[in-house]
């Protein structure tokens, strides 16, 4: 028995608690030239909340469907399309929306998935890893063996930063606000050293080293959570801020400016993607699949909800005590 699919919208900005419905979203058959994706998984990120209470860079015009970030599977194509066959999974496009089971959109506009890559981590491919991979290779010209310095190193761009590392021959410092926690979460994940928010280790950096000093730091909190990695760098490091967890003010102190060279920049990976080309962008994504699939590249799943609990999932997402990504999944055909 066929069913209406349903997509997650909201018609005015504010808290996701008070703005976000579940609707129903009827899809046709596609046209020529068009193909019928269903959802399989979306990815709930911090963006999205910022997407939603119109903080974010940018904001899609309302009423609008929330979500970023999810993979979908081809059900159907219309006439006239070629080298895209039902079954292929796909990036679900962010026009209008990844939070909705189904969509009818132009094929050429999608952005095939290989199926080896598994559906949980398809759903995470695109901006998280991303992130890191570029923060890794655009910032600092690494030798092999040097180190990088990170806060909130157990967020999905710290776990994928620690295990893209690894893959390049670099090593990492992983700060967290609960080693007893995450610090065995992340060791297996190739972390090299984890340490506390508050330990000091800043103090004491070059024995955490063997008596380097990090070129590179990753800041996504500020606060004083960043001035500690800027006292840990090297004299003409770099501290690149790509997120803003806790709303905390990145400061810089004067005497690391002056005397060390050190030097403060940011990095949103939307601007990234629409100032470089497509051969570099599918090059960039090649990448992560091929680690993805060969199970070198994870990202830890906190819990998983069917659609129809999506406000549910949202909720999940944003309490405390998290161990990974919370995920929307769906298994809807038509």
């Amino acid at each position: 028995m066929n069913t209406e699919p349903q997509a997650v919208r909201y018609h005015e900005r504010g808290k996701p608690e008070e703005v976000l419905t579940l609707e129903p979203m009827p899809v046709g058959q596609p046209g020529p030239g068009e193909a019928l994706v269903a959802l399989r998984a979306a990815v709930i990120h911090p963006s999205d909340m910022g997407m939603i209470g119109g903080t974010y860079g940018r904001l899609p015009d309302l009423p609008a469907v929330a979500g970023r970030e999810g993979v979908g599977e081809v059900l159907a194509v219309g006439a006239g399309v070629s080298g895209l066959e039902p079954g292929q999974q796909v990036k679900m496009p962010e026009a209008p929306g990844a939070w909705m089971q189904a969509v009818v959109v132009p094929a050429e506009s999608l952005i095939r998935i290989p199926n080896n890559v598994p559906v949980e981590m398809a759903a995470q491919a695109f901006i998280n890893p991303p992130t890191a991979l570029r923060i890794l290779r655009d910032f600092i010209d690494f030798k092999p063996g040097e180190w990088i310095i990170q806060n909130a190193a157990n967020s999905a761009v710290g776990i994928s930063l620690i295990q893209l590392a690894r893959h390049c021959g670099l090593k990492t410092i992983n700060i967290v606000r609960d080693v007893a926690t995450w610090e065995p979460i992340l060791k297996e994940m190739g972390a090299d050293v984890v340490v506390a928010e508050d330990s000091g280790f800043e103090k004491n950096i070059k024995e955490l080293t063997g008596g380097a000093k990090p070129r590179l730091g990753l800041n996504s909190i500020g606060g004083e959570s960043v001035i500690r990695i800027i006292r840990c760098l090297a004299d003409q490091g770099k501290v690149v801020t790509f997120g803003g967890m806790v709303g905390d003010k990145v400061r810089f102190p004067t005497r690391n400016l002056i005397f060390n060279d050190v030097c403060l920049c940011g990095f949103w990976m939307d601007r990234w993607v629409r100032t470089h080309d497509q051969a570099e962008f599918e090059a960039m994504q090649a990448e992560i699949y091929d680690l993805m699939a060969e199970g070198a590249l994870k990202l830890p799943i906190d819990s998983r909800y069917p659609f129809d609990k999506a406000l549910d999932a949202v909720a999940r997402a944003n309490a405390g005590g998290r161990k990974g990504k919370v995920l929307i999944l769906s298994d809807w055909k038509g």
